[in-house]
């Protein structure tokens, strides 16, 4: 069974081990972690863990800027990858972040992270911009996606 849901505290430990673990993700310090579960965190960040059978097999960190949302951080494990646990994901912070009155959804993502474009393609996101020399290790552009709500963008 899967099951996507808001993280806890008490997956601190799970987030920094699905991130070592992840090439893509975003390589936040520890600290940065602890922080989305403050008081004030809740109020500007969602993070939503998805498990298969119990066990946590990934997250998406999305920020809140009025009614703008980003996407900050995602990762899969890598032995869970190809099961449609990203789409899973991906759908829960869309419908959350869209019955929240989120007018739009922005990332970035590697030019040359395929299988990540594709989700987000399918989903919807566009490109709508590039950010020069973004990535470090290997360097490389980012690509800047975007997703609007209907009747709610003033983007």
């Amino acid at each position: 069974m899967i099951r996507v849901r808001q993280a806890v505290a008490g997956d601190l430990e799970e987030l920094l081990r699905i991130a070592r673990l992840s090439a893509t993700a975003a390589q936040w310090p520890e600290e940065q972690y602890q922080a989305l579960f403050s008081e004030s965190s809740y109020q500007s960040r969602l993070c939503l863990v998805v498990e298969q059978d119990t066990r946590t097999c990934g997250f998406l960190i999305g920020r809140a800027v009025a009614e703008e949302w980003e996407i900050e951080n995602i990762a899969i494990l890598p032995e869970a990858r190809r099961r449609g646990l990203g789409s899973r994901l991906l759908n829960e912070f869309l419908a959350r972040t869209e019955n929240d009155a989120g007018a739009s959804i922005f990332l970035e993502v590697r030019e040359s992270n395929q299988a990540a474009r594709q989700l987000y393609e399918k989903w919807g996101f566009s490109e709508a911009g590039r950010r020069k020399n973004y990535y470090q290790g290997p360097q490389e552009d980012g690509l800047i996606l975007k997703i609007s709500f209907p009747g709610r963008s003033r983007i």
